[in-house]
């Protein structure tokens, strides 16, 4: 079976840097890069289905990377918390970048990766590396809903302790249920990258993200979060990249209205939804896989 590499790059910040890992699938020569960016408490690996399926049909001529937010993952954790934030992101996703020096760039981004990736392909002086091609987006918009928002942080930065992989596979499937329908296999595959040993010495596990990710997420307000998307909006109409929008059909973050009106302003985006799903599509699933997969290498 085709595995990743993992590999990392060093990110300025004002504490005097971090790394930020991430997974390289197909040619690292290749200069045709799908860049893939996982939602706010997960990690890389999440696109270990899609990033074979694209490489096995893309072969040389494509590269896969899937980035590890940092704060998750095989990432480091920042000193300053205030630096778990888009811009922030965004300007680690530029170093990167910058690195693979790609002459064609898709981006897909799942919840926060698709934030990221509205700011990265909403700036119409980028430079030639880090103009995007295709953009998907998964399960997110300009437009979050606040109820949305509140769920998140009803369980963002408690990062509990675990018996078992199998124990905190249930635990996240508990919060992630909306995600859709997986077997048992699927989800412990999905899982078992966002678990790690906890390194006492017990055999117990816990999770690979920063609990100080709550810190920023806590200032949120209603009046903050409306100003948000006033910028947002912003980002999206400047969008020139041909633009998928994917939505579970029962999501709560993303409402059909806003999904709607991303389909009529700035790039128009093709609409797709999924039935049985809420927030958000793991693009796992033979038609989710296809429906991406079509779109970027067709």
């Amino acid at each position: 079976m085709l595995e990743p590499t993992r590999q990392f790059i060093d990110c300025p910040d004002a504490q005097g840097g971090h790394r930020m890992a991430w997974w390289q699938w197909g040619n690292p020569q290749a200069r045709h890069v799908v860049l893939c960016v996982h939602g706010l408490t997960r990690q890389g690996r999440d696109f270990d289905t899609l990033a074979r399926a694209l490489v096995t049909l893309g072969g040389d001529t494509l590269q896969v990377v899937c980035s590890d937010v940092v704060g998750r993952g095989q990432s480091d954790w920042l000193k300053d918390p205030q630096g778990y934030q888009i811009p922030f992101y965004a300007a680690d996703m530029l170093v990167l970048l910058a690195r693979l020096q790609p002459t064609t760039l898709d981006w897909l981004g799942t919840s926060m990766g698709g934030l990221i990736g509205m700011v990265i392909a909403g700036q119409p002086e980028a430079p030639a590396f880090a103009k995007v091609r295709r953009l998907v987006l998964n399960d997110v918009g300009p437009v979050i809903e606040w109820q949305a928002l509140q769920r998140i942080g009803q369980y963002l930065g408690k990062v509990p302790v675990f018996a078992s992989e199998q124990q905190a596979a249930d635990a996240l499937w508990a919060i992630a249920s909306s995600f859709g329908p997986h077997t048992p296999a699927q989800w412990l595959a999905l899982s078992r990258p966002q678990i790690k040993p906890l390194g006492d010495g017990t055999g117990r596990f816990t999770l690979r993200y920063d609990p100080a990710l709550a810190e920023p997420f806590k200032s949120i307000t209603q009046e903050s979060a409306a100003q948000g998307e006033a910028q947002l909006w912003q980002a999206y109409d400047a969008i020139t990249a041909q633009t998928l929008l994917l939505r579970g059909a029962q999501s709560d973050l993303l409402s059909r209205a806003t999904a709607y009106a991303m389909t009529q302003r700035g790039p128009r985006a093709r609409l797709i939804e999924f039935a049985g799903v809420g927030h958000a599509p793991t693009i796992v699933t033979p038609d989710q896989v296809q429906a991406v997969r079509s779109f970027l290498l067709r």
